[in-house]
């Protein structure tokens, strides 16, 4: 069998036997199938150069599928996650319901509070979820300008009032600077970690919020009033519904700070803390 190959300059007569050609047919197929196949021969000339680039689109092809198999799996464990953390609101708020119609009058209250501590918790994930979403699937464009900590702390402590009441708690702001960021998504990263910063920490408590610059990275720090973190929490503290068992929180709350962070050329660097310290996390803005 005759194959013309056109080269620069011109065009090149190989000759290919029809045996070589239905046997790379046939590796193709196999490989359409799912097997595993490697039409190289190791040797010079067009055709083997030709069955060195078939051998690559093979592997990438294989490569390209294993990658969307696990981002089916991840998404699948995700949405497992999603169902089993809104499960357990809803069976106490279906359980409180049922409670308060027998409850005394004197009990209606209370637990009228805490049912709508539990829907507001649901909100909260829910919305968290929806946004970590949209950073997922890389729709959203940040737009960094120039923005005083001030007013990226105010807007971030606004929807934590209620919190800071409750617990007699107060948030102490050391410095203020200006600082290259987008406004929007980052005082959402603050709010988030402020939140943890106020659920790990006692009553009456006060939570340090300082900033600065350096030649690399402007910064905001948060140090709770807590007891620090351990090594075993610290390792999977970004991790999504990791720390879902903590009575304080559902384990999305960091992790979408974090990705925030990531999405704007930033990062948040963690201190421990312990022997009377509060963990401190530290967001950083790289120039």
């Amino acid at each position: 069998m005759l194959s013309a190959l056109r080269r620069s300059g011109g065009w090149d007569i190989v000759w290919i036997k029809k045996s070589e050609i239905v046997e790379l047919s046939e590796l193709i197929r196999k490989a359409i199938d799912g097997q595993e196949v490697d039409p190289r021969d190791h040797k010079e000339g067009a055709l083997s150069i030709l069955k060195n680039d078939i051998y690559t689109l093979i592997n990438r092809e294989k490569e390209q599928r294993y990658a969307a198999q696990k981002e089916t799996q991840k998404q699948a464990e995700f949405l497992a996650d999603i169902s089993h953390q809104l499960k357990t609101p809803l069976t106490s708020l279906m359980l409180m319901s049922n409670i308060l119609e027998d409850a005394p009058p004197e009990k209606h209250k209370e637990f009228l509070f805490a049912m709508k501590k539990e829907l507001a918790h649901m909100e909260w994930m829910v919305s968290v979820l929806l946004k970590m979403a949209k950073l997922d699937s890389k729709t959203i464009t940040f737009h960094p300008v120039p923005t005083s900590t001030d007013i990226l702390l105010k807007d971030a402590i606004k929807p934590l009032e209620i919190l800071l009441d409750i617990k007699s708690q107060e948030i102490e702001i050391r410095n203020q600077i200006s600082i290259t960021c987008d406004k929007k998504w980052t005082t959402e990263a603050l709010s988030n970690l402020l939140k943890n910063a106020l659920e790990c920490s006692g009553e009456d408590s006060s939570i340090v919020v300082d900033c600065g610059e350096n030649p690399i990275y402007q910064w905001i720090s948060i140090q709770d009033a807590g007891e620090g973190i351990s090594p075993k929490q610290l390792s999977s503290l970004f991790r999504r519904f990791e720390n879902s068992k903590n009575e304080n929180g559902y384990g999305i709350g960091l992790p979408l700070a974090l990705s925030i962070m990531r999405n704007q050329n930033g990062d948040i660097e963690v201190e421990p803390g312990g022997n009377g310290l509060g963990a401190t996390f530290t967001l950083k803005f790289f120039r």
